[in-house]
C-alpha cells in the first residue's frame, strides 16, 4: 500500500496539466503516487498525458461523473493510507505535501487536512475559493479565514498557527483513505460544488477534526468549469446547499443539545424542529435573492433559483428521530463539529467591511 495517493480530476484540462503536473511530479516522494482521473474529457487531455507523463497513472472515464462520482470511481479504486484531492488548476511548491502527511501522522483525531489557499495570480492573497479554511453561519453560508462574501484578504501570516475549521476546499485537501471509505465518499447527488463541505461535515459528526496546516500552501487558479456567473453554477450552489443542511443540521442540533446534557429522545424530537425552522428561513431567503434576480431582469437566475428548490423539494434522504437518537448513541460522546457560527454572515460583513476579518473568528462554535 503506498502512502499518499495524489488524485487529479481532469475534465478539459489538457494546457493546465502540461503546466502544473510538471512541479507536482518534481514534489512526489518515493511514495507518493500521482494519478490523473480522466472525466471523458474532449480536449486531447488523454493523449496528451500518455505522450508527455507517460509515469502518471491514469483512469479514463467513459462519461463526465462531476466531481463527486468522478472522486468516488477513481479513489474507490486505490490503495493508500491517505489520499489528496487536487485541482488541475493548482500549482505545488517544492515540499508541500510533507507537512500535510506529518500532521495526519501525528494527529490521529484528524480526518482531513488542508493547506492554505492563495490566488497563483497574486501569490500573497488568499484565494477565494478555501483560503485559511472555512465556517458556515447559521443559516448555511459558507466563508473563511481570508475570504468573506467576495472580500479577500492578503495573508500576512495572521493564520499561520494550525486551526480546527468547519470544511476546507476540494481544490486541495488530504484525508484518510479509510475515513474517506467509512463516510461512502463524496455525495454524488452534490455532482459539483459543497461537495467537499459536506464531507468535512459528515467526518466531524463521526468524530474527526478538519484542520488547516498553514505550513503548506499551494497556488489556484480558481473558477472551476464553470464560471462564478454561470446560473448552472448557481443551481447547484442554491440546490447543494439545501441537501446539505437537510443531511447534517438536525444531527448536528441534536449533538449540541445531547452535550448539554438533555435526554436522546428529546434532542431528537427537538433537535428536528429547529432544523426544520433554519432550512425553511434559508428557503425565504433564497425567494429574497430570486425576487432581487427578478427585478434585475436576469431570468435565467430565477429560473435557476426555482429549479434548486423544486429538486430539493423532490430529494431524497429524509432525516428521522430514530435515525438522531441511533446517531447519538452512537457518536454522542465523541463527536464534535467545529466553526458553525451563530451568526447570519451576510448582514454581519456588509456592516464591518473591512474590518470583518477581525471578526471572523468571534462567535464561532
Amino acid at each position: 500500500m503506498m502512502k499518499t495517493a495524489v488524485v487529479i480530476l481532469n475534465w478539459n484540462g489538457e494546457k493546465l496539466m502540461e503546466k502544473f503536473l510538471p512541479p507536482l511530479l518534481e514534489s512526489a516522494g518515493a511514495d507518493v503516487a500521482v494519478i490523473v482521473a480522466d472525466n471523458a474529457s474532449t480536449d486531447g487531455s488523454a493523449e496528451m498525458l500518455k505522450r508527455k507523463f507517460p509515469e502518471v497513472q491514469t483512469m479514463i472515464f467513459s462519461r463526465n461523473w462531476g466531481f463527486s462520482g468522478g472522486y468516488n470511481r477513481a479513489l474507490m479504486q486505490l490503495d493508500a493510507e491517505y489520499f489528496v484531492l487536487l485541482n488541475s488548476d493548482i500549482e505545488v511548491p517544492a515540499h508541500w505535501l510533507e507537512p500535510l502527511v506529518e500532521w495526519m501522522d501525528s494527529h490521529p483525531e484528524c480526518g482531513i487536512c488542508a493547506p492554505k489557499l492563495h490566488s497563483y495570480y497574486e501569490k500573497d492573497m488568499f484565494e477565494y475559493a478555501g483560503a485559511a479554511g472555512g465556517f458556515i453561519d447559521k443559516y448555511g453560508y459558507p466563508y473563511c479565514k481570508g475570504r468573506v462574501l467576495k472580500r479577500v484578504e492578503q495573508d500576512r501570516g495572521q493564520y499561520d498557527t494550525p486551526s480546527d475549521v468547519f470544511w476546507v476546499s476540494g481544490a486541495c485537501l488530504m484525508v484518510r483513505a479509510r475515513l474517506y471509505r467509512s463516510l461512502g465518499g463524496l455525495d454524488e447527488k452534490f455532482f459539483a460544488h459543497m461537495e467537499e463541505i459536506d464531507l468535512c461535515w459528515r467526518a466531524q459528526l463521526a468524530g474527526y477534526k478538519v484542520t488547516t496546516v498553514p505550513a503548506s500552501t499551494v497556488y489556484h487558479i480558481g473558477g472551476g468549469s464553470l464560471p462564478n456567473d454561470s446560473p448552472a453554477k448557481l443551481y447547484l450552489n442554491y440546490r447543494n446547499n439545501l441537501l446539505m443542511l437537510k443531511k447534517n443540521l438536525a444531527r448536528t442540533i441534536a449533538l449540541q443539545m445531547y452535550k448539554d446534557g438533555n435526554d436522546i429522545s428529546e434532542c431528537a424530537v427537538k433537535s428536528l424542529k429547529k432544523a426544520g425552522r433554519i432550512i425553511f428561513t434559508r428557503m425565504l431567503m433564497d425567494g429574497a435573492a430570486w425576487l432581487v434576480y427578478l427585478l434585475t431582469f436576469r431570468w435565467k437566475y430565477c429560473s435557476a433559483v426555482i429549479k434548486a428548490h423544486r429538486d430539493f423539494m423532490k430529494s431524497r434522504g429524509h432525516v428521522s428521530g430514530r435515525d438522531i437518537s441511533e446517531y447519538l448513541g452512537q457518536y454522542g460522546s465523541r463527536a464534535d463539529v467545529k466553526g458553525m457560527s451563530g451568526r447570519w454572515i451576510i448582514p454581519y460583513a456588509l456592516f464591518y467591511g473591512k474590518r470583518i476579518f477581525q471578526k471572523v473568528n468571534s462567535n464561532i462554535q
